[in-house]
């Protein structure tokens, strides 16, 4: 009697095993959102990108820049 507990208990945790397994491939219908979504977040991250280079290289920046990079230089330690 005890080995069909065993028997019963194992094919109920076989069967749970299918049924997640299921589930799981039946998600993966939408892999094209994500395809999509990394192309949003690249675009996104290619202008915020142009958008820091103009900050960079402008000229209160730069000027601000040497001038923090000249202390550095010249201070005593």
């Amino acid at each position: 009697m005890n080995g069909m507990r065993v028997v019963r208990t194992y094919g109920r945790l076989c069967g749970g095993v299918r049924r997640w397994a299921r589930a799981v491939r039946s998600g993966r219908r939408d892999a094209g959102m994500v395809s999509a979504e990394y192309a949003v977040g690249l675009i996104a991250a290619v202008g915020f990108a142009g958008v820091l280079f103009q900050v960079v290289t402008s000229d209160v920046v730069q000027s601000a820049l040497q001038s923090l990079v000249a202390k550095a230089l010249h201070g005593s330690f």
